[in-house]
């Protein structure tokens, strides 16, 4: 079928009913795409022509895909967690891709495939890190974030193994240092145009949602065509671009209103790529598949934890860091399509590299979703990558405390002020560690953890307070506080977002669960019947709001 309507509607066909039985599976969608490619392709029905149509609309896809990444990699996150994630991240790379290298030297690959491979498998995924670590609120962890600052340090990586690989090839390594000069001075005039003038732009165009739209994809498109036009890389402009948005105000409203759009294209992308998968797949190509797949999904990770092990993160931490970078990249898909179409590696390293994309991102899934009861079970094993830092904050541990609040954020603000007022003596627990560090500059008694951890909160004497007031409205984590208390005596107020959720916490021992909706309709309803309905009393209230809004603002806290 050579006409671009019926391919896309073949491929977006397929695409839904495979992703639709990924989710029972609980598989990223990435997954779903890669396999709807390999069906249509001609290793198995042979129903499209990737050559036709559908490689310029995967270009698109993957430029509007690295936009989207960009802008969940703050330039911010390096600098709250940039030593971990600098060295952690070039250290991660260098020792991954020299090991890889000698895997494929071992199954007697040619010097230049063998490169190519070691680059490729060398980088970890930013769309799975990101998609699952935000579905599992753990992006502002600190596991979260030196997971997100090393896929930053690993994109630059890419960008510049992009970068050199075909100068290599045409001009050998006497144009590298001028590739690498515009490659410099191109992020500083992007980051410096977009500080000083896009940032106004968006200021302008935010209020009209259809313009911030329209300009938030002429940036992208605008900043990848100028890379083009310089012999960079098109898709690491789109990246660099995303990037100078990620700290912007505007930044969740533009990623909600270019994901429609980028789904779209990324869809064809992934296809595209497992439409490649052509050649036959022989028995030597799916044992070097495993291979490789068990080194990404075992090897690197002890890697990873044994590098930021030695920065002193516990091991809870180590483990989850290493957790995240258990599968190969997009990076890997558009290295080995470079040396593909310069010649440099046959159709059967393109067919590996798919393999393994497939097999290292449908298991890491998994692996990331379920690393909380995974690190339980095997804790006692990961005393190696015990770490010797001291937790982030000024708590005392042999201080008793009457209260224990778990979880900052938004409801917290209000908690602690009431706490103030009535002089109680509280320590302050949060998994987001600029929220620990603010609040300790603020004289607050405060320390990082997890309370998914048993052993962190073993550390803090739970069981020895008189109330834990928990804002975390996850159900498995105010379980887990249970567990670890002892309820008949200690008073436990939970928070959930979910009816069913708050019934069994009751169930299970929890004093009062907090349903913030529910609460919130509730104040609105109690205000309107005290005040009688009352335009000019409620605009009073308002004014009170305001100041309330005003004085959070000022929190950097939250």
């Amino acid at each position: 079928m050579d006409s671009l309507l019926s391919q896309i509607g073949i491929i977006v066909g397929i695409a839904a009913i495979i992703a639709l039985l990924g989710r029972v599976i609980k598989q990223p969608s990435i997954i779903a795409y890669l396999i709807t490619g390999v069906l249509v392709g001609p290793l198995v029905f042979n129903l499209i022509d990737p050559t036709i149509h559908l490689q310029s609309l995967a270009s698109i896809g993957i430029t509007l895909l690295l936009f989207i990444i960009g802008t969940s990699l703050d330039f911010r996150i390096l600098k709250s967690v940039g030593g971990a994630s600098i060295i952690g991240g070039i250290s991660t790379v260098v020792i991954v891709c020299s090991v890889i290298f000698l895997i494929a030297q071992f199954l007697n690959f040619s010097l230049v495939p063998a490169l190519y491979i070691a680059i490729a498998f060398s980088f970890s995924s930013a769309v799975v890190v990101v998609k699952i670590l935000s579905d599992k609120k753990e992006i502002e962890t600190l596991h979260g974030q030196i997971a997100l600052g090393i896929l930053i340090v690993e994109s630059f990586i890419a960008a510049l193994a992009l970068m050199i690989i075909p100068v290599i090839s045409n001009d050998g390594f006497s144009g590298i240092l001028s590739q690498i000069s515009k490659f410099v001075l191109m992020i500083a005039l992007v980051v410096f145009v977009g500080h000083f003038i896009f940032s106004k732009m968006l200021s302008f165009a935010a209020k009209n949602q259809e313009v911030l739209f329209l300009v938030s994809i002429a940036w992208a498109l605008a900043v990848g065509a100028i890379f083009e036009i310089l012999g960079l890389s098109t898709e690491i402009g789109a990246l660099i671009a995303g990037m100078v948005i990620a700290s912007s105000r505007y930044n969740l409203e533009i990623k909600s209103k270019v994901k429609g759009i980028r789904d779209f294209f990324v869809i064809l992308f992934f296809v595209y790529f497992g439409a490649q998968l052509s050649a036959p797949i022989t028995t030597e190509l799916v044992k070097q598949a495993v291979i490789f797949s068990v080194f990404v999904l075992i090897g690197k990770p002890v890697i990873v934890m044994a590098l930021t092990r030695s920065f002193g993160f516990k091991k809870r931490t180590n483990f989850m860091i290493g957790t995240s970078l258990t599968q190969v990249s997009e990076f890997s898909l558009i290295v080995i399509l470079l040396g593909y179409s310069l010649g440099h590696i046959s159709q059967s390293v393109f067919s590996l590299t798919i393999l393994v994309t497939l097999v290292t991102v449908s298991l890491s899934s998994y692996a990331i979703y379920f690393s909380t009861p995974i690190y339980e079970s095997i804790s006692r094993f990961l005393g190696l990558f015990d770490g010797k830092k001291r937790n982030i904050g000024n708590n005392n541990k042999k201080e008793k405390y009457d209260i224990i609040l778990l979880g900052y954020s938004r409801l917290g603000f209000n908690l602690v002020k009431a706490f103030d007022l009535a002089k109680k003596k509280y320590l302050v627990v949060d998994y987001n560690p600029l929220t620990i560090m603010n609040l300790s500059k603020r004289g607050i008694n405060c320390v990082y953890g997890d309370v998914n951890d048993s052993e962190f909160l073993k550390g803090i004497n739970i069981k020895s307070v008189k109330m834990i007031v928990s804002t975390i409205p996850d159900y498995s984590a105010n379980l887990n506080i249970i567990k670890s208390i002892n309820y008949k005596e200690t008073t436990f107020i939970a928070t959930s977002n979910q009816i069913h959720n708050a019934i069994e916490l009751y169930k299970n021992g929890a004093d009062y669960v907090i349903m913030p909706h529910y609460l919130g309709g509730d104040h609105i309803a109690s205000m309107l019947i005290r005040d009688s309905f009352n335009k000019k009393t409620l605009k009073e209230e308002g004014k009170n709001h305001i100041k309330q809004i005003q004085e959070r603002l000022k929190d950097n806290s939250i």
